[in-house]
């Protein structure tokens, strides 16, 4: 099945697997897609990042797109499996959270075969795991988000130092996002309060919705940053509606509001992105470069281009100040002036205490 769709893809070469440089240093990968290209996100951001390895003379490779509804999740096992006995590619790729189970049962099988697993992590000899420091990113969302709820002569900006954050889950990972961003915030200003709301799924945009509605009337919110996935297009819409500004998450939602969603992307000011092809850009020239990886998780951050920050479209109209107190961060944390806190590791931040530090 896997070999047959194969066929119908885009075809860059192929080539043999092993853990070094093939003769021709040029390795042959393929990019398996649980979903489709067209998302403006990290399967966009992959292929992307896939193309420009390709036009530097860095590899070759096919994309196989599987589709990601209910009805398409077997494809996904089904064509690991038979892309990996092939052995035809130096190089397997694929990626989010939804393919970390199929790829830890795969790699095992096959030993020889090298992986590549983008924002999810699959502990195995033969995979490296392409992670992203989102409370870097966090910390610049916080800086900007603070900076622009003290602009009251800017539209739909009040005079209280309140912003908010819906989260997808009381959870380490999204709450890594959210150290970041109260620490952004708090050194733009001492003062800042954050409400902070989890919506406990990732695909609810009506408790999203409720919850940002209520963060609006109880706390004069006049920001959000919705860091829920799918349900974050609720807090969008909810912002929409009550003349607030909207802040996206590992894509730029400006752009990928379209259609009948158009009117939230007048309100998204920016995004924090996660910077998928960078990553594999980043990792493809390491290995040509003789630097491996196999077995390790990479978390990248500001300084290997892992995170950033959308920093065209509507950021542009904002006030050049709270630009450039933006833009100053991003650099103070690239270059190691800041260092950020997290919601992991032997210094992690006590979430409960830093939570009710900031609240409003």
């Amino acid at each position: 099945m896997a070999l047959g769709l194969l066929a119908a893809c885009g075809d860059n070469g192929g080539g043999g697997g092993d853990d070094s440089a093939p003769a021709s240093d040029v390795y042959s990968v393929i990019s398996v897609v649980n979903g489709n290209l067209g998302d403006k996100s990290f399967f966009d951001s992959a292929e992307a990042g896939l193309v420009a390895l390709a036009n530097a003379g860095v590899i070759t490779y096919r994309t196989v797109e599987l589709g990601g509804l209910d009805a398409d999740q077997p494809k996904w096992m089904d064509t690991l499996l038979e892309v990996s006995e092939a052995g035809d590619f130096d190089v397997i790729v694929c990626g989010t959270w939804q393919m970390n189970e199929y790829l830890a049962v795969v790699a095992p099988q096959y030993p020889d075969q090298k992986y590549v697993i983008y924002d999810s992590v699959v502990e195995e000899p033969n995979v490296v795991s392409l992670t992203y420091k989102q409370n870097d990113m966090g910390y610049i969302v916080g800086a900007f988000a603070a900076a622009m709820t003290t602009q009251t002569d800017f539209e739909r900006i009040n005079p209280d130092k309140v912003i908010g954050f819906i989260g997808g889950e009381d959870g380490p990972v999204i709450n890594d996002f959210l150290v970041g961003y109260i620490e952004g915030a708090l050194s733009v200003d001492p003062e800042m309060k954050v409400d902070i709301r989890y919506v406990a799924s990732f695909v609810d945009t009506a408790t999203a919705k409720e919850m940002t509605q209520a963060m609006i009337n109880q706390n004069a919110v006049d920001i959000v940053w919705g860091v829920a996935g799918l349900s974050g297009n609720g807090a969008a819409e909810a912002a929409h509606e009550h003349n607030i500004w909207f802040i996206g998450v590992d894509s730029d939602q400006e752009a990928t509001f379209t259609g009948t969603q158009a009117p939230l992307a007048e309100i998204t000011l920016t995004s924090g992105l996660k910077n998928v092809g960078d990553s594999l850009v980043w990792v493809f020239n390491e290995l040509k470069a003789g630097n491996s990886y196999w077995g390790s998780v990479q978390n990248l951050g500001l300084d290997m281009n892992g995170v950033g920050l959308a920093t065209e479209g509507n950021f542009r109209s904002t006030p050049q100040e709270v630009q450039d107190l933006t833009l100053a961060a991003l650099d103070d944390v690239k270059n190691g002036k800041i260092i950020v806190g997290s919601a992991f590791g032997a210094n992690a931040a006590n979430i409960p205490t830093l939570r009710d530090s900031v609240r409003p």
